[in-house]
């Protein structure tokens, strides 16, 4: 009987994933408007109706895709970690360097965080998952600023810390977007060693490689 729970929760989270990734897929390429309960379940390979028994509404499948979409990106900047020295600075240069690097960036990845842009300031839900999102990563980078910047026997104070992973994670930002909407434009540009050689001047520290 548990085998049978577990085989059906199996396929339950594989549907609700090939709902979200079908998702991302129609708004990537048409914007959220093309992202319709209709086109999202023919992409699926389900019916209509089916939808409904994993969100309440379309814009609930929507906010779980950003959710998706952005709790990716935070473990794709953070794969590499484990296979880091156990030094709080090449850790720090590690996650910077993977933030602004293939599979993070990419248009795909721009295209469905542009859209979903246009949805955070007028609705509950978007707002709310940004939100999540938004802070979970710069409480990543919060955690390994204060790491790399103890190891480098500098003062530590929580204000200080938030000011840099804010101001950080702008950067980081800044540089993501650029390069995805104008690619042509960074081509010839090493973007982690230019991530890098901005964070080591925001931090005081030596962060270039």
């Amino acid at each position: 009987m548990s085998a049978r729970r577990s085989f059906q929760r199996a396929g339950e989270v594989a549907r609700r994933a090939a709902l979200i990734d079908a998702t991302k897929y129609l708004i990537a390429e048409g914007g959220p408007e093309a992202a319709t309960v209709r086109a999202i379940a023919a992409r699926a390979g389900v019916t209509p109706g089916l939808i409904r028994h994993y969100f309440s509404t379309k814009e609930d499948l929507v906010a779980a895709t950003h959710e998706s979409l952005m709790t990716g990106l935070t473990e794709a900047a953070a794969a590499r970690l484990d296979e880091l020295p156990d030094d709080p600075i090449a850790r720090l240069r590690g996650f910077i360097a993977a933030s602004v690097s293939p599979p993070v960036t990419g248009p795909r990845a721009m295209a469905l965080w542009a859209a979903a842009m246009q949805l955070v300031p007028r609705d509950a839900a978007m707002r709310r998952v940004h939100a999540a999102t938004y802070l979970a990563f710069r409480e990543r980078l919060e955690g390994l600023i204060s790491d790399a910047l103890r190891a480098a026997g500098r003062p530590v104070d929580s204000a200080t810390i938030r000011a840099h992973a804010i101001a950080g994670n702008a950067l980081i930002d800044g540089l993501w977007i650029e390069a995805a909407a104008l690619p042509d434009h960074f081509f010839n540009i090493d973007l982690p060693a230019l991530a890098l050689s901005a964070f080591s001047r925001l931090l005081d520290l030596p962060l270039e490689e």
